[in-house]
């Protein structure tokens, strides 16, 4: 990897961790647990578009870490990394066919995957097919911040006029 894509890269992680962390201290819009914006997931699905599977891989397998280190909830991490690599690993599929002026569909389809991978694991975790009745919540609410956070990558691509692949 080339030292200035290095650098992109890393700025980005950077950024997605500092807003994951100033996220973490709004107060809950919705009094929901596990509902928020997930305002770092911007940079994910700019990366997504802009750099290659093995690079965003890094990307966010870094934020997930440290993210759960650095709000010292380490008993979050196994949530946190199901739904990000259901919802990466969906996202590098979809780019393929979802043109960049339609990414926020694949944002949203992202957010759906992510919350999939968290109730799965908080299935297995409680033993109990209980926690199924909240998918339906989550669906809606991902669906939504999904909507947000892929416009939000829409326009920080358009503004930076990145219309190419890594």
């Amino acid at each position: 990897m080339k030292t200035k894509r290095l650098a992109e890269l890393s700025m980005l992680t950077a950024a997605a961790l500092i807003v994951f962390i100033v996220e973490l201290r709004f107060p809950d819009i919705i009094p929901i647990p596990g509902v928020k914006l997930g305002l770092a997931n911007i940079f994910t699905v700019y990366a997504v578009y802009r750099f290659t599977s093995k690079e965003v891989m890094l990307m966010v397998l870094t934020r997930v870490i440290l993210g759960s280190i650095f709000s010292t909830n380490m008993s979050a991490l196994l949530y946190s990394l199901s739904g990000a690599l259901l919802c990466l690993t969906g996202m590098l599929l979809l780019r393929r066919l979802i043109p960049i002026k339609y990414l926020w569909i694949c944002s949203i389809i992202g957010a759906v995957l992510h919350n999939t991978g968290q109730i799965i694991v908080a299935s297995a975790v409680m033993r109990s097919l209980a926690v199924l009745a909240y998918y339906p919540v989550l669906i809606v609410s991902g669906c939504i911040a999904g909507a947000f956070t892929g416009i939000c990558a829409q326009l920080v691509l358009k503004r930076l006029d990145i219309n190419k692949k890594a």
